[in-house]
């Protein structure tokens, strides 16, 4: 059916023929709801798929939980959610705010009378869809990072552990002759790439070789002089964000270069772009790094909030501390917000020992001056 120019996407009218008698309306009307609904996130704001089904799924979730349908929905069915997914499922307060605000969107579509889903429901179930989620329910997101607060960065002595087991398990491979030396090789120098460039787990496992680059203000460097990001953090639904990383640690240069002069070539695969390839053809995948990391970690009896993400930790906190630029490393990090590079950067206790040192001495050398 041809779309009225008169009627915005997503509306009751397009999405339900109107004088049609349907088997099974209350299931009708809600995938007509979810249906409209995601036009309109895709077609009025653009957004990712993934950002739209992740938000069609919780609106599902919540529709099994209640075995209610949204005209009937209350603020009293939030609550009740909300207290099982605390209480029970123990989902940390992002999860929370983020199921929370699908169900928000949700029903302010629901609730618009432009696109008439409210006089749909009148109509034919003689009730209509309110707002539930309220302030007085739902969580506020009142700070920057609602990760979990044992998160934080490697010390230095716990990374050069981490990546000593990592060649450890390359050289181990390689004298016992067993087939994972490749693999092996491969995730010890993934691990410091991922420290040396200040990497995400995604942005890592989507490098491709002509993503190093050559840097004109350093030719010492030779190919491997700028590193250019293409999969950087989607943020509110946007496409992905690009970004060109300077090399300013030089020592993984001659790391990067000998796995893609000498290793990567013995998967046998040189027309894949990837710089991580598996052995049976592939690109390493984001869940198989989370595997290894895990592996390796436990294996040291390092703490367990250590994730991969905390080599990109552990890259921002140890150049603040070797005395690099605030907005330097921000650009590096690509962060939008000074505010955004604060969150990662916890100094070690090395290094607050260290500046207290320093300060205790300038102290007492006053002290000194002023007494004689």
């Amino acid at each position: 059916m041809p779309r009225n120019p008169s009627e915005p996407i997503g509306s009751a009218r397009l999405e339900l023929v109107e004088g049609v008698h349907l088997l099974h309306p209350e299931d009708a009307v809600f995938e007509a709801m979810l249906r409209g609904w995601e036009r309109q996130q895709r077609g009025g704001r653009n957004l990712q798929a993934k950002t739209i089904n992740d938000r069609i799924g919780r609106v599902r979730q919540f529709m099994a939980f209640t075995n209610e349908y949204p005209w009937t929905w209350t603020a009293g069915h939030m609550d009740e959610w909300m207290t099982t997914l605390v209480s029970e499922e123990d989902k940390a307060e992002s999860t929370i705010r983020n199921y929370q605000q699908a169900i928000r969107l949700f029903c302010d579509f629901l609730i618009d009378p432009n696109y008439s889903w409210g006089e749909e429901c009148v109509g034919r179930f003689g009730t209509h869809p309110v707002q539930i989620c309220h302030e007085f329910n739902t969580v506020a997101h009142l700070v920057a990072y609602e990760g979990k607060a044992g998160r934080r960065p490697f010390t230095r002595k716990e990374l050069q552990r981490f990546f000593d087991y990592a060649d450890e398990q390359v050289d181990r491979a390689v004298k016992l002759k067993r087939k994972g030396a490749l693999a092996a090789y491969r995730d010890a120098t993934l691990f410091k790439v991922m420290y040396a460039w200040g990497l995400r787990r995604t942005e890592t496992a989507r490098l491709d070789i002509v993503d190093f680059r050559r840097n004109a203000h350093a030719p010492e460097l030779g190919d491997f002089g700028l590193l250019h990001v293409r999969y950087g953090k989607r943020t509110s639904g946007s496409p992905w964000r690009r970004r060109t990383i300077p090399t300013v640690m030089p020592w993984a240069v001659p790391v990067v270069e000998d796995y893609l002069t000498n290793v990567r070539p013995k998967f046998g695969l040189e027309e894949h772009p990837a710089v991580w390839v598996t052995e049976r053809g592939g690109r390493l995948r984001g869940r198989e790094i989370n595997d290894r990391f895990a592996a390796y970690r436990d294996a040291l009896n390092l703490p367990a909030d250590l994730v991969p993400h905390c080599l990109r930790h552990s890259f921002i906190t140890h150049l603040i501390e070797d005395g690099a630029d605030a907005k330097f490393v921000q650009a590096l990090a690509g962060h939008e917000y000074a505010s955004s590079t604060a969150i990662y950067t916890s100094v070690s206790e090395d290094f607050m020992n260290t500046m207290m040192r320093k300060a205790l001495d300038r102290a007492l050398a006053l002290e000194d001056d002023h007494d004689s």
